[in-house]
């Protein structure tokens, strides 16, 4: 499948904030994270995409960056890039690359998709408007290789005005850590995924993007999302809830952030009243309901999920179980109960993280 020069910056107006690397070029131990999503329901698949750089001052025993891929049937992917040098980020804009080899010199950054794939052996390279990569596990052979153009819709606020931080005005300062935004809460992906032989070629496919950053690592977190939906195809829902560092204390956050046709539904404890039920597998409930409108998502698997590597202080570790193909449904409603969406998925993002995860996490009934 052809896939278009895709090196273009997206209009400002569109990009969200806190889209560039955060790194400051400090000692202090810190780490980035980014994730992509693309979902194809015909065939009741996902991909999801994850790419991180720890320490990247060099020198310290976490120091290096990896990639992580939730796969076909929710297998998993993993290969370390552990060369600092050769990773880039940009801090202007979303703009990623790591190359672990190269079969020529070549700068690392940002490339022409076919030339990636003359020059580079094994690697990544990410924008706004890109997926690109190739890894291999040496010792399975299991590899994947992917390549698809992204069309944004919306980013985290109404469509066609200026996007928003995740987490609020207060995530430009150094008092929240680590800081997390959605960068894309819907868009339309086109292009090839190779998985260990499987070819899955897509065309306006449901995708999404969000990052974290940091010097803490929060103690505990769930994270719910969808964008493809049965009954609407121009729908999007991030949720999460977690327990973040805030100078010298710590203390549980929330938020859901409903795209619905154009319209930007957001859910925070500024705004409205939170409530969560999460069971440490299988089960999460949440509400959201403010002056005008009430949210109700209620999220549930069978299957035993997947462990995936989260950064920690002690490096990327198996702290964090997902599902990118639970039940998920959500419905919206306006403070006289008339219903404007209810909608349902099978192919939902669920996840819990951190611990301890030994009881139920009621909050806010």
């Amino acid at each position: 499948m052809k896939i278009n020069n895709c090196l273009l910056d997206i209009n400002e107006t569109w990009k969200t904030p806190h889209s560039g690397y955060h790194w400051d070029g400090s000692i202090r131990r810190f780490f980035e994270g980014w994730y992509y999503r693309v979902t194809l329901p015909q065939w009741d698949e996902s991909f999801a995409f994850m790419y991180s750089i720890d320490d990247p001052i060099g020198g310290k025993s976490h120091s290096g960056g990896a990639v992580q891929i939730l796969g076909a049937n929710e297998d998993y992917l993993y290969r370390i890039f552990p060369d600092i040098k050769t990773f880039w980020a940009s801090n202007k804009h979303l703009a990623l690359c790591h190359w672990q080899q190269q079969k020529i010199e070549q700068e690392t950054t940002i490339i022409e998709p076919n030339i990636f794939e003359k020059i580079v052996k094994e690697g990544y390279q990410a924008t706004a408007t890109l997926n690109q990569g190739y890894i291999q596990d040496p010792v399975t052979k299991n590899y994947c290789r992917w390549c698809y153009d992204i069309q944004p819709i919306d980013g985290w606020g109404n469509r066609l005005q200026p996007q928003e931080a995740t987490a609020g005005w207060l995530s430009f300062l150094p008092i929240f850590d680590p800081g997390w935004q959605v960068l894309m809460a819907h868009g339309r992906a086109s292009g090839y995924i190779d998985w260990n032989g499987k070819i899955y070629e897509f065309k306006n496919a449901p995708a999404y993007s969000e990052k974290n950053w940091g010097h803490s690592f929060p103690s505990k977190w769930f994270w719910i999302n969808c964008n493809s939906s049965k009954q609407e195809s121009d729908l999007s829902l991030t949720a999460a809830g977690g327990i973040r560092q805030v100078l010298n204390w710590q203390e549980s956050v929330g938020i859901i952030g409903l795209h619905y046709q154009g319209k930007f539904y957001q859910f925070t404890r500024e705004n409205s009243q939170l409530s969560w039920h999460i069971k440490p597998w299988g089960s999460w409930i949440m509400q959201g309901k403010n002056t005008k409108f009430v949210v109700k998502i209620e999220g549930k698997t069978e299957g035993l999920g997947t462990y995936v590597r989260v950064p920690t202080a002690d490096g990327l570790q198996f702290l964090c179980r997902d599902t990118v193909q639970g039940d998920l449904t959500i419905k919206l409603e306006n403070n006289e109960g008339k219903t404007l969406l209810n909608a349902t998925t099978c192919l939902a993002g669920l996840e819990v993280g951190g611990s301890p995860w030994d009881e139920d996490w009621i909050y806010g009934k």
